[in-house]
């Protein structure tokens, strides 16, 4: 699924002051909680529109994947895959930003935050992929159950198979946050401009959630190809994780809306998760300080 990382949060430095401002250990700590619940309440809660998106775009149709039943099918992988997902990639993307910060002049302040982001994103793709892996597979197939899910395929592909689709995640997120990140910042310029102020918290929430939602509408087809390489049986071309290959096979058999399935679900669930995801974050980091 991956939401955490799409938003940053609202006591980021901006990029003129980035690289003047150290990270104290407290503030560390609490934005690597306050991210790890914001991420698990916005991955949660919106797990039914996740259900929806995976079946939509499964080979198999979204009728024959469950349909609307059983749409909370999986939440025990989400539920225990959420939080150290954020924890990483927040610790990768604040130790990337502070190592890096001092190296960068104000110019470049926002290419440092993509890359602190895309690196962000591989790192924490080590506990999301087999996240992801159990957790679609048991939306895909809602009468297996989580944990037999997560057994049979330690069974038949052994640890590998819970990295099935890792190529074609990284392949999904990296654009999406180079997309998304420089489109908040720029969303978020505008309005002050036009406000001749700065944003307020729910101001930066509104730009996170329409830079958060087009970049999950361009980022479609590389999501689609995601959930077939993590659903294809073993042994198939699908499954042998090539994303290009995948892409073509999807556009020769479905066309256009196949490349696009489920992008309501995946649009509607990442551009509200941007507020829920800056609302919790806001409060549990104030509590925390």
């Amino acid at each position: 699924s991956g939401v955490t990382a799409r938003w940053r949060r609202p006591g980021d430095p901006e990029p003129d002051s980035l690289h003047k401002v150290p990270m104290e250990a407290r503030e560390f700590v609490a934005s690597l909680v306050a991210g790890g619940m914001a991420g698990m309440c916005v991955d949660l809660t919106l797990f039914p529109l996740d259900t929806m998106k995976t079946r939509l775009q499964s080979q198999q149709g979204f009728s024959k994947a469950g349909g609307f039943r059983g749409i909370y099918a999986g939440v025990p992988s989400a539920a225990i895959g959420s939080f150290p997902n954020a924890a990483l990639f927040f610790v990768t993307y604040e130790c990337t930003k502070s190592a890096l910060g001092p190296l960068v002049s104000t110019k470049t302040a926002p290419l440092l935050h993509m890359f602190a982001a895309s690196l962000g994103e591989m790192v924490a793709c080590l506990i999301r992929v087999p996240t992801e892996v159990v957790k679609q597979r048991s939306q895909a197939c809602p009468t297996l159950g989580t944990r037999k899910v997560f057994v049979e395929t330690i069974r038949q592909e052994g640890i590998p198979g819970l990295y099935r689709g890792f190529g074609s995640t990284v392949k999904r997120e990296i654009p999406f946050a180079l997309v998304q990140f420089p489109l908040w910042e720029f969303l978020k310029v505008l309005w002050s401009w036009k406000q001749n102020s700065a944003v307020d918290s729910w101001q930066s929430a509104v730009c996170g959630a329409f830079a958060g939602g087009f970049s999950a509408a361009v980022t479609t087809p590389l999501d689609v190809a995601k959930t077939r390489i993590m659903l294809a049986k073993k042994g198939t071309r699908t499954a042998s994780g090539k994303v290009l290959p995948t892409l073509k096979n999807i556009y020769k058999t479905q066309g256009i809306s196949g490349l696009f399935s489920g992008i309501v679900p995946r649009v509607t669930w990442i551009s509200i998760g941007g507020f829920l995801f800056l609302g919790t974050y806001d409060k549990v980091h104030k509590l925390l300080l």
